[in-house]
């Protein structure tokens, strides 16, 4: 598809979504904070197809971001505080300035992806109207995963950081022992929590420095784990047998079975 049809497509979908806004009870009774819950859902759901590489769904979860988009641009205009042609036009400038290796003349001082986050954060806390601190405006909403990883990016940005991910990987051995002293030791339950927040903070340090998105990679873990159960359940079926009337070591029996279903296929 080439520019022109590009731009007439990108055309009727704002068109449509003003007639959704003009005609549509729902959507006329709709502002930011009842259409972001929606927009952040339809961001994980983006994520999902592109995790699983199911371009077809990825395509489909994109539009509805894109619809997200312009709906809340509009309602920007509504109010004379910007539209969309605004929005798109601050996020060009925007990353005109941050990428100065490309629209600049700092190509040479940029060796790797590395250094291109160590100068966009750097950039970042330059721009007019930021918070002040290393960490300022880091959104606190963020999910656990994503906040931790973007704590430790903005820490590394200023230098604070390992070369290589095997210090890190230590670390993360090094707190996990530290979890299992505690365990073992019966210590209070505060403890143990900072303890496992710290084991978490470690394992995300590790896949941040593997370029490994924690998020993604704890959804997909989640979900192979979600299949597995569901299908030794099913081979305990199959068996004649009640999934949760087995003992653990029974289940675990079927969830290897399943294990190795899966390996096979």
């Amino acid at each position: 598809m080439g520019r022109a049809e590009t731009e007439a497509a990108l055309g009727r979908l704002d068109e449509l979504t003003r007639r959704l806004r003009r005609e549509c009870p729902w959507d006329r009774e709709q502002d930011e904070r009842s259409i972001v819950p929606h927009t952040v859902e339809e961001a994980y759901e983006l994520a999902d197809a592109a995790n699983a590489g199911d371009d077809e769904k990825l395509l489909d979860e994109l539009g509805d971001v894109l619809f997200q988009v312009h709906f809340l641009s509009l309602l920007l205009e509504e109010r004379g505080a910007g539209d969309l042609a605004q929005v798109a036009e601050h996020c060009r400038r925007k990353l005109i300035r941050r990428h100065p290796h490309v629209f600049g003349d700092e190509a040479d001082l940029v060796r790797d992806a590395s250094d291109v986050l160590h100068r966009w954060d750097a950039i970042k806390r330059e721009e007019p109207g930021r918070e002040p601190g290393l960490f300022g405006e880091v959104p606190e909403g963020l999910p656990g995963p994503l906040l931790a990883r973007k704590v430790q990016r903005r820490a590394a940005s200023s230098g604070f950081d390992q070369d290589s991910p095997e210090p890190l990987l230590a670390g993360l051995e090094a707190q996990v022992e530290q979890l299992a002293d505690a365990a073992g030791a019966g210590a209070p339950r505060e403890s143990l929590f900072a303890e496992v927040g710290d084991v978490l903070f470690a394992a995300v340090n590790v896949a941040r420095k593997l370029k490994v998105d924690p998020e993604l990679a704890l959804r997909a873990s989640s979900n192979r784990f979600r299949r597995r159960i569901e299908a030794a359940e099913t081979l305990a079926g199959d068996a004649g047998l009640r999934w949760s009337a087995l003992s653990f070591d029974e289940q675990i029996r079927f969830y290897a079975q399943a294990r190795l279903q899966e390996d096979s296929q």
